[in-house]
């Protein structure tokens, strides 16, 4: 695959990551020059997850005339891509020249390039998977709907956060956390769903044993879910498909019968941390990211509610350098999980020259190189404002799709100082490369508890006591 013409390198650079093309800087640069032509094409893509839940999203690209079909098909094959992932659907509707939606059409197929996207989204709504030729006079724009979540504080809850390297779990009773705890668990690399079962079920029973009873669970859990079945996830890819029908599909469900048939409510956790930002500061327009096993993101808007928007931006490419890191799991290259994430610490570290025992787990490797930084080693501290330089990028490019006032920072990686290098780094891009969102988006990094616990208590609050 030939790079992407019109992208550019970054004015401050990622020291450890030189090829870095941030994914903003491309499409800002590619727009400017398809406004110049004054022959563009219009183009509408639609975003289906119900018939009556649709997001759209308007662009240009170049009209036929200008034989820039092939830069054409890349920009509107990483757009879509990322609309996928951000806002979540079975169905797209394109709208524009007929030759780039027949590519679109070819490429988010369960034969083509982005068969892992299309087919994921079959699975998560439970509807196939197609691309739609219209003509944009056919096209109704509806609103978006919204609705509430959580803020309920009111009696003895369990709150659960499951994370890819560690499990934490609240006592919450009347709003007060009176028990936290986070232990390390290793979900990804365990077929036997037995495992699973247990461990959630076990952290469960010690927040339980800390109220004299259990009036509801919240759930934040890394993946999507429907009605508190588990549709994906990453924390159960080792197992089977078979044993995810029978054991995983219904893990909380179960688990909320064992205990006593207690009302339960699963969320996924970027929204769980987006909720727990908005509930900290009195404030909504909240998109919250979650850097841990990988990137977790969550969006509150104006009104105080989630969108029901997909938000899964690890598979959202941020790198626009098609020789960049690929991800295992998707197997497309420059997506967010590589660059948020505790991969991004672990690749960063060995640019770094930094020798990790391989025999340590993923979670423990950035344990280690947190220590390294907390010790005043400069190139275990560079990692992070590496980091940082990707963050101050991407928050340009996701302000493409989200209005967000605040974002709020979670999750493992932000620990220590790393994290405050991360934030220090972002702000320093957005000053000096987007003058126009500095003053409107305001970065949050909460205190160590908070960042580390407090999704679990957000999560105590997702279910109503009837």
């Amino acid at each position: 695959m030939k790079q992407f013409k019109y992208s550019l390198s970054p004015r401050i650079k990622t020291t450890l990551d030189p090829s870095f093309k941030p994914a903003i800087l491309a499409i800002r640069n590619y727009l400017m020059n398809v406004q110049k032509t004054n022959d563009f094409d219009e183009v509408l893509i639609g975003i289906e997850r119900s018939s009556i839940d649709k997001s759209f999203y308007k662009t240009i690209v170049f009209s036929k005339q200008q034989n820039e079909h092939e830069s054409n098909c890349f920009y509107i094959e990483r757009l879509i891509k990322t609309l996928l992932w951000v806002k979540g659907g079975h169905k797209i509707y394109f709208c524009g020249p007929f030759e780039l939606g027949d590519y679109v059409k070819s490429v988010f197929s369960k034969d083509g390039k982005r068969s892992f996207d299309a087919l994921l989204m079959e699975r998560i709504y439970e509807s196939p998977f197609e691309v739609v030729l219209s003509d944009e006079s056919e096209i109704e724009i509806i609103p978006e709907p919204s609705k509430p979540i959580g803020r309920n504080l009111d009696g003895c809850r369990i709150g659960f956060d499951a994370g890819g390297s560690d499990r934490k779990v609240s006592a919450v009773v009347n709003g007060e956390a009176v028990y936290s705890e986070e232990v390390i668990w290793f979900p990804k690399i365990n077929e036997d769903p037995n495992y699973h079962y247990n461990e959630i079920l076990t952290a469960m029973k010690t927040a339980a044993s800390k109220m004299p009873r259990v009036d509801a669970i919240g759930v934040s859990s890394a993946g999507t879910y429907v009605n508190n079945k588990v549709m994906v996830a990453s924390l159960f890819i080792k197992v089977s498909d078979d044993l995810f029908e029978k054991r995983i599909k219904n893990i909380y469900i179960d688990i909320a019968k064992e205990l006593g048939d207690i009302p339960i409510e699963v969320a996924n956790d970027g929204d769980v941390t987006a909720l727990a930002g908005s509930m900290s500061l009195g404030k909504n327009n909240v998109l919250g990211l979650a850097m841990g096993t990988a990137e977790a993101a969550g969006y509150i808007d104006k009104s105080g509610n989630i969108t029901g928007w997909l938000n899964e931006l690890s598979f959202a490419p941020v790198d626009f350098n098609v020789e960049s890191i690929v991800d295992e799991w998707s197997m497309d290259y420059g997506v967010g999980c590589k660059y948020f994430s505790q991969d991004s610490v672990i690749k960063l570290a060995k640019n770094a020259n930094i020798d990790l025992n391989e025999n340590l787990s993923l979670a423990e490797k950035l344990v280690y190189i947190q220590k390294m930084v907390s010790d005043g080693d400069k190139r275990a501290l560079e990692i992070f404002k590496n980091i940082g330089v990707y963050l101050g990028y991407t928050l340009a490019f996701y302000d493409l799709f989200y209005d967000a006032d605040n974002v709020l920072i979670l999750g493992r990686v932000t620990s220590g100082k790393g994290g405050q290098e991360i934030v220090k780094y972002a702000k320093k891009v957005l000053r000096e490369e987007f003058s126009e969102l500095y003053g409107k988006i305001k970065l949050i990094l909460p205190d160590e508890k908070s960042r580390r616990v407090g999704q679990s208590i957000a999560a105590a609050s997702l279910p109503r006591i009837k």
